[in-house]
């Protein structure tokens, strides 16, 4: 009961389907009991009329009552008995012993062991007869009469239960429609919630909300700007102190000199591209909305490889890695993939995606990049044979600034960020596997990519 109880005061739509049904039941049955016992006084006072009917009957047309010694031997247990009241009193052979003495009028007697209803007239010939009936039989009929009169509540009660719950779910289909509205949202999608079909009810809670929303996105946006600002105000003094380390550098110097200037300058180096991933990640998500922001571009996926494996050839030989594309597919699954993202996202996307796989995959490993069309969608992928990243760890592994545990390889923990904002920001998927799955190893990057619609010429 506790139980029941507490869902009800946790849920609206059941308090006030519990509620509504409630009332409508209590109404019902009050309805009912009045209804039962109008019917069966009516049903009582037709039969009494009855009685009066059959006492005219036989005044009108001069009908001989029932003789003494002549009840019929009826199994009718309804049948109405008219008999004589005469002299003082009944005669012993009568059908009922009824009093001589009974005044004119309705009367319920019990003879017998038998309750009956007799009305006594005096006929237009100065004679008195007694009209009886069996009570147990009228009351039997008045019951019957009564219970029809409850029949259609009984059967539109339920149905009318039925379409009050429905009523209050249709009701409530607005605020569930909002909430999973809400509730798939990607974490940047901070765009107002459409209130135009909401009750007025609703209406100031999701205005209260969209304010809400509009305080977070500012309040982001000003972080955003701040990374953004303060990145850019450190790189023009990173710069200038590279620069420097670079003219110390040729300068004479002991051999403890130089080696804690190489030291400062790969300390340089990793500031600089923290500072660079850092642009890139306020970048990625400086656009809180899809609405806000531009319908993207139609990109080749074969030239975005091609340009970042320039980039990256360098970093990859000095460490003896092979990369490559590979082909996933044949025949036009083998062809270049357009798809739905600007050529700067989706460059930055696979960059950061190949930069961790040669910089995790030992030396002398192997970084291959391919694409594949499945399912009306581009897929991306980029796998490695380095050590993988475990279950446990593939949900923490976007989160700003978070590393693996056990990872000797320099870095700031902000690719996998930067690829999962840009993926939100493009409507995409990242899912993450092992490349060998029966050792457990290497590191397998899919991205689900939307296709670029083709060209208005190209269209059937």
């Amino acid at each position: 009961m506790d139980g029941f109880k507490k869902q009800l005061n946790a849920s609206i739509q059941r308090k006030l389907s519990f509620s509504v049904s409630l009332a409508i039941v209590v109404v019902a049955l009050l309805a009912g009991v009045f209804s039962f016992i109008t019917a069966f006084n009516e049903a009582q006072d037709l039969q009494d009329d009855t009685l009066e009917q059959v006492a005219m009957l036989f005044d009108r047309q001069a009908l001989a009552p029932l003789a003494p010694g002549s009840a019929p031997d009826s199994p009718d247990d309804s049948r109405v008995i008219v008999q004589h009241l005469a002299g003082g009193a009944t005669a012993a052979n009568a059908p009922l012993p009824l009093p001589a003495t009974l005044p004119d009028g309705l009367h319920t007697l019990k003879v017998n062991d038998q309750t009956l209803r007799v009305l006594v007239k005096t006929t237009a010939r100065a004679e008195r007869i007694a009209v009886a009936q069996d009570t147990d039989v009228r009351d039997e009929i008045a019951r019957n009469s009564a219970w029809h009169t409850l029949l259609p509540l009984l059967v539109l009660v339920p149905v009318l239960l039925l379409v009050v719950a429905d009523l209050v779910r249709k009701m409530f289909r607005p605020i569930a429609a909002l909430s999973a509205e809400i509730d798939q949202r990607a974490e940047q999608a901070l765009h107002p919630v459409q209130e135009v079909h909401l009750p007025s009810e609703v209406r100031p809670f999701v205005v209260a909300i969209n304010r809400l929303l509009a305080r977070v996105a500012q309040s982001m946006d000003t972080q955003r700007r701040f990374i953004a600002d303060a990145a850019h105000e450190l790189r023009s003094p990173l710069t200038a102190m590279s620069l420097q380390a670079e003219r110390l550098a040729d300068a004479p110097m002991s051999a403890l000199a130089s080696e804690r200037l190489a030291t400062l300058r790969r300390g340089m180096v990793r500031s600089q591209n923290l500072l660079n991933q850092l642009l890139a990640l306020a970048q990625a998500q400086g656009t809180s909305s899809a609405a806000k922001s531009p319908a993207p571009a139609s990109t080749s996926i074969q030239r975005v490889y091609r340009s970042v494996l320039e980039d990256l050839m360098p970093l990859a030989e000095a460490r003896h890695i092979d990369i490559g594309m590979e082909e996933l597919g044949d025949g036009q699954d083998a062809q270049d993939v357009q798809v739905q993202a600007s050529a700067f996202e989706l460059t930055t996307l696979v960059k950061n995606l190949v930069d961790n796989a040669i910089r995790y995959t030992p030396e002398g490993g192997r970084v291959d990049l391919g694409f594949r069309r499945a399912q009306g969608r581009a897929v991306l992928r980029i796998q490695d044979t380095g050590p993988g990243i475990a279950v446990a760890e593939r949900a923490r592994v976007f989160d700003a600034f978070y590393r693996t545990l056990g990872s000797e390889q320099t870095g700031s923990g902000l690719g996998l960020c930067i690829v999962q904002a840009i993926a939100q920001r493009l409507g995409a998927q990242v899912r993450l596997t092992f490349s060998d799955e029966a050792a457990q190893s290497g590191l397998c990057v899919e991205v689900f990519m939307a296709l670029a619609p083709p060209p208005p010429g190209d269209r059937a």
